[in-house]
């Protein structure tokens, strides 16, 4: 059996481009009712949703919750209040050559999309993109992460008490099936995941001219300068780095911080580090676990490619790594994105150290500095570009509806949240009405001296 054929044996995609055809998912107030309908699924699951989360990646009720169940619902939400604004067609003024008539843009759905998500967040991942697609009056196929077995389950099991099959389906498997369902002929992808894999999905898209988002992952940093507020910076780059055990693709990748202050902050990290979990050289109850053997041993490697300063503490049974400090870091280290609670500490004299040592690596996802002065902060984010940034804190450009999150280069390719999931999930396409009780004749042929009449009318 080929790939291709293997993909039609694991979702009829005819029979949901059908249904789409047909026009129910296009109507807003269908739209609105199933969204309504999955925020009341997820509500009435949440508890199995947390445990699930808890099976996968050892979360805690609070952290599963804050990070993706109310996360999923907070976006529900604002989708549901803002949805009949965005789906009106809007007026655009037209220019003189269409007057009388008018224009405007109608967003319409791209039709059957795919979403394939990563592991790490495995619930707000994956439902969070499903619930623009749903939003913008699309017919989804959800692919959840093999490796977190337990929410993958019970995404499906929402998705089918929520959704008829024609409407929205999950197929679930290992990378076999992830490639197969790329032969299919979609409407749109959308790919969370690692930058490796992206390039996957984009060189199959490119193939049949399918338009994609990818939101991809790097090394994104944290500078502190030496005017910084050493103790919030430790604690809010601690909090971020540590959150979910590291595997959070917005985590703070590395800290370039000021020589001036190296000591007072490792000692101002240590402290945050105790402060949130206490005695790390065993698992501490309110921390993640690292998500499978593999990234258990790859993460192991990369610790031993540097100087450790403080924790690195593991136990193999229990997938366990501790919040680790590293100085001197070298090869992948300082080359691939960690993923995990491996932090290095890299010192810096001046601000252009810290600028040419971002430069040299791909445009990172997230960017983090900690300044107290409006100058520097401003200088920062003019010299180093990225797909989000945090002055003084870190992930919170990610905690609202109303923001884009999305990458740039290898970090990632378009946006979603909010609005622009709407936009994303959307085509925008233009339309001119023009009337036929006037047809003026100076678009027609035979042209004669009508050019110094179009040069005055277009400029």
């Amino acid at each position: 059996m080929t790939t291709a054929e293997k993909a039609h044996t694991l979702v009829d995609v005819a029979r949901m481009r059908a249904f789409f055809h047909e026009g129910p998912p296009k109507e807003v107030k269908v739209r609105l009712r199933y969204l309504e309908r999955l925020e009341t699924t997820i509500r009435r699951r949440e508890s199995e949703i947390l445990e699930a989360l808890r099976a996968d990646l050892g979360k805690t009720a609070f952290e599963g919750y804050a990070t993706e169940v109310g996360f999923t619902l907070d976006e529900i939400r604002y989708l549901r209040k803002n949805l009949r604004s965005w789906a009106r067609p809007r007026s655009i003024f037209p220019s003189i050559v269409q007057l009388p008539g008018r224009s405007y843009i109608r967003y319409e759905p791209r039709g059957v999309v795919l979403i394939i998500s990563p592991w790490n967040y495995p619930f707000q991942l994956l439902v969070v993109p499903l619930a623009g697609a749903i939003a913008a009056g699309n017919v989804a196929v959800l692919k959840p992460s093999e490796f977190a077995p337990a929410t993958a389950q019970i995404i499906q099991t929402i998705v089918e008490e929520t959704f008829p099959p024609e409407y929205v389906q999950v197929v679930q498997g290992g990378a076999e099936v992830a490639a197969a369902l790329l032969e299919e002929d979609w409407d749109y992808i959308f790919f969370t995941g690692s930058t490796r894999i992206g390039r996957k999905v984009a060189e199959a898209a490119a193939r049949r001219l399918i338009p994609y988002t990818l939101e991809l992952g790097g090394k994104s940093p944290a500078i502190v300068e030496a005017d910084a507020d050493i103790p919030i910076a430790a604690r809010r780059i601690a909090w971020g780095k540590w959150l979910n055990a590291g595997q959070t693709c917005i985590a703070p990748d590395y800290v370039l911080v000021h020589e001036n202050i190296l000591e007072p902050f490792v000692e101002a990290l240590k402290e945050a580090i105790e402060r949130f979990y206490g005695d790390i050289s065993q698992p501490p109850p309110e921390y993640a676990r690292i998500i499978h053997r593999a990234h258990y041993e790859r993460l192991l490697r990369m610790m031993g490619e540097g100087e450790v300063i403080y924790g690195g503490h593991t136990d193999p049974e229990k997938l366990y790594i501790s919040p680790t400090l590293i100085l001197s870091p070298r090869g992948s280290l300082v080359e691939e994105e960690i993923f995990g609670p491996l932090l290095p500490l890299i010192p810096y004299k001046e601000m252009v150290e810290a600028v040419d040592f971002v430069r040299r690596l791909p445009p990172p996802l997230a960017l983090y500095v900690f300044s107290s002065s409006e100058e520097k902060q401003e200088l920062y984010l003019q010299k180093l570009p990225s797909g989000g940034a945090c002055i003084n804190d870190t992930i919170m450009h990610i905690g609202s509806s109303r923001l884009p999150f999305g990458g740039v280069r290898e970090s990632g390719i378009g946006r979603y949240h909010g609005w622009y999931s709407f936009e994303t999930f959307s085509h925008a396409r233009a339309v001119v009405r023009t009337p036929t009780w006037i047809d003026l004749p100076l678009r027609y042929p035979p042209y004669g001296k009508k050019l110094s009449l179009v040069r005055w009318l277009m400029g």
